[in-house]
């Protein structure tokens, strides 16, 4: 009998090891499968940055209304020879300055859409939400050539779903991972020293071509010089995103204000 549970108890343990390493490997099967579906199905998120290694940094430039200042940034941004950057333009004020961006166009650089009405968006209905976006982009695609697919909104506000009508209409929400609080005017040397201190690889920067912002194409050249003395290179959002995964962050009905 001594023997006979000898026996037993061996191969006991031998069945217990199989069944733990069966139930093991199909935990982690589920596991994966599930991430794979959580990957798969998750909402669209407003995108912030892009992770990559590279020393690659995109300047964007939000317009929603004055003609006094998008000119001599676009003249600065040429005379340093900084050939990508992005515009997120407004439908309205593209309507009454044609003359303007078609200089930003003919400049070879990226043009996204600011919307159309200059509200929050989160506080509208789902209707008028659609309507805004594709208000503007008619108005952009007429004036540009081509329909845009990127889309700042106005105050940097959205919610999820806002997120969700732009996905469906086509467009990818930037925002930006370092604001240079250009818009506050406080001086040239906060603007720059704000912008080069807080710059990184993928980073999306914020800055504005709007009459509010009167000191951004003073800071601007330093702004150009000292990224490049690190290394950077400038490029377009689209570029940008290309280099690899986005870095987006987890909506919680934001509504993030600033003055455009």
């Amino acid at each position: 009998m001594n023997y006979f549970f000898v026996i037993n108890a061996r191969k006991f343990k031998q069945y217990l090891f199989i069944a733990l390493a069966v139930i093991f490997s199909a935990a982690i099967i589920y596991s994966e499968q599930s991430n794979v579906s959580v990957f798969m199905n998750s909402e669209p998120s407003a995108i912030y940055s892009v992770q990559t290694e590279k020393k690659v940094i995109a300047l964007t430039f939000d317009i929603s209304w004055g003609d006094t200042r998008a000119e001599p940034i676009l003249k600065i941004l040429k005379d340093n020879g900084v050939k990508d950057a992005t515009f997120f333009l407004s439908s309205p004020w593209s309507k009454s300055h044609p003359n303007i961006v078609e200089h930003i166009k003919s400049n070879g650089f990226e043009i996204g859409s600011h919307g159309n009405k200059f509200d929050n968006y989160s506080s509208l209905s789902d209707e008028e939400i659609r309507k805004q976006i594709s208000t503007a982009h008619g108005i952009l695609t007429e004036l540009i050539g081509k329909e845009p697919n990127l889309i700042r909104l106005p105050n940097g506000d959205f919610d999820k779903r806002v997120l969700r009508i732009a996905n469906d209409l086509g467009y990818s929400v930037i925002q930006w991972d370092t604001d240079s609080q250009d818009w506050l005017n406080k001086g040239v040397d906060t603007i720059v020293n704000r912008v080069v201190s807080k710059a990184h690889p993928g980073d999306i920067v914020l800055l504005h071509a709007s009459d509010s912002s009167q000191q951004t194409a003073e800071a601007l050249p330093a702004i150009i010089e000292q990224l490049r003395s690190k290394g950077y290179q400038f490029v377009s959002v689209s570029e940008l995103i290309k280099q690899t995964q986005v870095d987006t962050t987890p909506v919680e009905d934001q509504a993030m204000k600033q003055i455009h």
